[in-house]
């Protein structure tokens, strides 16, 4: 039987940087009381990290600086050790894609569970609940993309479910000004046939946002998708519901757009 710090090397080698109790305690061949408390060790040398309970993270040099490898390096193994499906997605998605604009501070996963978000180094995962039904049919492989490193590929939301995420999420993704920033970033690349039919899975003024957003930043084509939703909208909804009040600059006709059933009571600002 190889020692822990065999152990280690070997899953390295395999291009692991990570491994659970339980492959630990049957690699070793000792009882899990054993393995618990060298493992512990190593965590106190800063060897190695423990993002959640019976799975830890193998710290290269180069890790240790920061407190751990990026997430997306193990965040596959990390759910699938815990049986949640997933999908990374809002800022960090958005990133990927291309909208460079939003520094992506935080390390953001849609479930289907309530979770809760940890710091690890100086990486911070959060995790954004998406019920069950409605995160079944988003998540499915036409509408996701992957995330490579090193270390292998992570589930990433596609352009069309990240613009739709980010909508849905206003308050996870830098606000009302982010998720228009998002929209004309990444808007071109949306398939509009696409977009429409994942856009039944949302909430319909959350679709009417969105829709909006597109618009006002040129891309027509995206936009029309989602026209239909507007037309079947029984009430006005606001454009941005964490603002509290209208401003005074806006206290005019213009605050209600029938297009969209909205009510524009926050003015968007985006940078070229």
């Amino acid at each position: 039987m190889p020692s822990l710090a065999e152990f280690l090397d070997q899953q390295l080698a395999r291009g692991r940087a990570y491994f659970s109790r339980e492959d630990a305690v049957v690699a070793l061949g000792l009882p899990t009381r054993n393995v618990a408390a060298a493992v512990g060790r190593l965590i106190g040398k800063g060897r190695l990290a423990n993002p959640r309970h019976g799975f830890y993270l193998i710290l290269r040099p180069e890790d240790r600086v920061l407190g751990a490898p990026d997430p997306v390096r193990w965040i596959d193994p990390l759910m699938k050790h815990q049986r949640i499906d997933y999908r990374i997605s809002l800022l960090r998605a958005a990133a990927f894609h291309g909208s460079t604009h939003q520094a992506a501070m935080v390390f953001q996963i849609v479930v289907p569970r309530q979770l809760r978000g940890f710091e690890i180094g100086r990486h911070r995962l959060q995790f954004v609940y998406q019920a069950p039904q409605a995160f079944t049919e988003a998540n499915r492989p036409d509408y996701l993309a992957q995330m490579k490193s090193e270390a292998g590929f992570a589930k990433v939301a596609g352009v069309e479910l990240t613009l739709l995420d980010c909508a849905r999420y206003l308050h996870r993704a830098a606000g009302i000004n982010g998720v228009a920033q998002i929209a004309k970033d990444l808007g071109a690349e949306a398939d509009p046939r696409k977009l429409a039919k994942l856009a039944h899975v949302y909430e319909n003024s959350s679709v009417r946002r969105l829709g909006y957003l597109l618009e006002l930043s040129g891309h027509l084509r995206q936009a029309k998708a989602l026209e239909r939703f507007a037309r079947e909208a029984k009430s006005l909804k606001p454009l941005d519901p964490a603002a509290k009040h209208l401003g005074a600059s806006l206290a005019s006709a213009q605050e209600r757009n029938p297009k969209w059933m909205l009510l524009l009571n926050e003015r968007v600002e985006v940078e070229a």
